[in-house]
């Protein structure tokens, strides 16, 4: 049988600085450039906590949201998660203003990549996916594994001022579904993952997924105290805005539950118990604001 642990991480933030103050040749360095002007991971301090966020996961693939760029994952990689065996990454520029794309890593060879990045809404006036909806397949030990990576529009404006775009974006990835796999009743090895941005209980925008014949909601085998993926200080809010939607052959195939390593979260996440990560303040350094979700999967 082939199996893996598959994982969704939004690391908030990975992204690159200009070392302008640390005396650098830019000739004699390793390479990672722009312009001439060396540069490194940004806020190194906390991303070395999102890194040790990784490597308790200990996926062998993770779909990652808020990375930069390849460069950046490739430095990130290299630097912090040394020995995890990540020798397979992708990250497709898109059209996020805070320049911030999904992202894989994975330790089994990545055999087809397709963007969606070009599509645009329904009225023409701007792109659908700014983050991608990133279409990934995975050769694991012989068998096919088809990922789908979202980052959905965030409620920074509010829910429902925000609910269509994210409704139309969800209704997307639910007919990039249907096309490729109703035909065989939704049996293939696929998983829609990612960082959603919204809440399955209430007015949802995530219908089309959620509600989907073809796709299981797997954090819902979990107690609803345990749901939560995401921690709001502002609100004081535990929610779930990632998730792992496993195809119908998955879900059928794999009845155990998901697992949230949440020890990367502030202090000031009062209902989790559990002892932090080395590095973790009470609200900075952090590994992230978002839990990594994560699951062991046998592939049919």
């Amino acid at each position: 049988m082939s199996t893996l642990r598959v994982a969704t991480f939004n690391v908030e933030n990975l992204f690159a600085r200009y070392r302008f103050n640390d005396s650098l040749s830019p000739r004699a360095d390793d390479g990672f450039t722009i312009n001439d002007l060396a540069f490194t991971i940004h806020d190194e301090e906390s991303k070395r906590i999102t890194a040790r966020a990784i490597r308790a996961t200990n996926a062998d693939v993770i779909c990652l949201q808020e990375v930069e760029s390849l460069p950046v994952l490739d430095r990130f990689n290299s630097y912090f998660l040394g020995g995890m065996r990540y020798a397979h990454r992708v990250v497709i520029d898109c059209f996020d203003p805070r320049q911030i794309d999904v992202a894989v890593l994975s330790r089994f060879p990545i055999t087809a990549l397709r963007s969606h990045r070009q599509e645009r809404n329904r009225n023409g006036t701007s792109f659908l996916f700014s983050r991608d909806c990133l279409e990934v397949e995975l050769n694991v030990a012989g068998k096919p594994l088809t990922l789908y990576v979202n980052h959905f529009k965030s409620m920074m404006e509010g829910r429902e001022a925000t609910h269509a775009r994210r409704k139309e974006q969800a209704e997307r990835v639910a007919a990039i579904v249907n096309t490729r796999w109703k035909r065989g009743g939704y049996k293939g090895n696929f998983v829609v993952l990612g960082d959603l941005n919204d809440y399955p209980e209430g007015a949802t925008a995530l219908g089309a997924l959620l509600d989907h014949p073809g796709l299981s909601n797997v954090l819902t085998r979990l107690p609803a105290a345990e749901q939560w993926t995401h921690y709001y200080a502002g609100g004081n809010a535990y929610r779930q805005l990632d998730y792992l939607l496993l195809s119908k052959g998955l879900a059928q195939t794999n009845a155990g539950a998901p697992a949230v390593m949440r020890r990367g979260l502030p202090w000031r996440a009062e209902r989790l118990t559990e002892e932090r990560l080395t590095g973790v303040g009470d609200n900075d350094p952090k590994a992230s604001d978002h839990a990594a979700l994560y699951m062991d999967l046998t592939l049919n």
